[in-house]
């Protein structure tokens, strides 16, 4: 592992207390919600992660503490050096501060990640619906979402889906 990382993996659990996993070369920071913010205010003033590259969720539904992660892929130029950030929200409600004060695209990728998993950014400019028209009722990307009339065909359920399908009459 590149020496610049070890030197932020150890300045970011001295500081705020994160949680370091190295896998393939590639390095994750777990850090608690409330202080995500104060981090990744350090590893871009500090550091030189100038960019955040993406920002999504991934719901570990039926867990519930935590049933939600929120994932924040940053990059610095400087160094042509990426560096993953990780933080768990319980699904009950689930919310943590904006990023946008420190990368200000965060914006749309909260927005992203409203749409599609319901978690809320406090503090977010204009949080509201981006891909889902607004009356949309849930949050399509959660596990517990309904998936619709049509359950998923797999050869061994083939021949049952067939059966109960809808189609048009000749």
């Amino acid at each position: 592992m590149d020496k610049t990382l070890q030197t932020v993996a150890h300045a970011m659990q001295s500081r705020f207390g994160a949680e370091v996993q190295e896998a393939h070369g590639e390095m994750t920071l777990f850090l608690p919600p409330q202080r995500l913010v104060p981090a990744a205010k350090a590893l871009k003033e500090e550091f030189g992660f100038d960019m955040l590259m993406d920002l999504t969720a991934v719901d570990y539904w039926p867990q519930l503490k935590p049933r939600f992660h929120v994932v924040y892929q940053l990059y610095a130029f400087g160094r042509n050096l990426q560096l993953r950030l990780r933080t768990g929200l319980d699904g009950n409600a689930p919310a943590m501060d904006t990023l946008e004060t420190v990368y200000p695209n965060a914006n749309w990728f909260e927005r992203e990640v409203f749409d599609m998993f319901g978690i809320r950014f406090n503090g977010h400019s204009d949080l509201r619906r981006i891909i889902m028209p607004y009356d949309w009722q849930g949050h399509p990307l959660r596990k517990d979402y309904p998936l619709g009339y049509e359950e998923v065909e797999f050869t061994f359920n083939f021949d049952e889906i067939e059966r109960k399908k809808p189609y048009a009459k000749e």
